[in-house]
């Protein structure tokens, strides 16, 4: 009985020692693994930290540029964001906004302006480098900005609507 119990236990030890190396190969992978989040992690947290100091140097340019409350740092993070969700038409979530933009005394008139900016800038093009929080950063600098050039396609002459090339 007692050399059944060892030749068992020997089997154990045998199928023990030719499964670790592929156990310990298999935690070896886990901890590369886990590896690669932490590098990812590390780059998303770079890539917020470039996104906020870009953020505060808008602030902080808008600050420079503007006079009055419309350049104060709560005006201009406040008034971009309306202006962005009158944009995308997040009209409920725009109009809170706007209740504490004007608790903080920061001007009404400067919201028309800016969304005005935007409309007449027209849509935005999805394959252009250009984005919705770059256009509203450069119409809150300047409400007056000029309205973008139209399109190439966009600009036929009135008679040559309908008409074919016939050869």
């Amino acid at each position: 009985m007692t050399s059944l119990r060892m030749l068992v236990a020997a089997l154990c030890a045998v199928s023990f020692a030719l499964s670790a190396p592929g156990a310990l190969a298999q935690s070896g992978g886990a901890q590369t693994e886990q590896q690669k989040p932490a590098a990812a992690d590390a780059a998303a947290k770079d890539a917020a930290a470039k996104e906020g100091q870009k953020k505060i140097d808008e602030i902080a340019e808008a600050t420079k540029v503007l006079v009055g409350p419309a350049g104060n740092p709560e005006c201009v993070w406040l008034g971009r964001r309306v202006v962005s969700l009158l944009w995308r038409d997040d009209l409920d979530t725009a109009f809170r906004h706007l209740d504490l933009y004007d608790r903080f005394g920061c001007p009404s008139a400067h919201i028309q302006a800016t969304f005005r900016c935007i409309v007449r800038q027209g849509n935005i093009d999805p394959k252009a480098p250009e984005t919705l929080t770059g256009r509203v950063h450069a119409c809150w600098l300047n409400p007056g900005l000029a309205p973008a050039p139209a399109a190439a396609a966009n600009t036929q002459s009135p008679g040559s609507e309908g008409t074919t090339a016939r050869q």
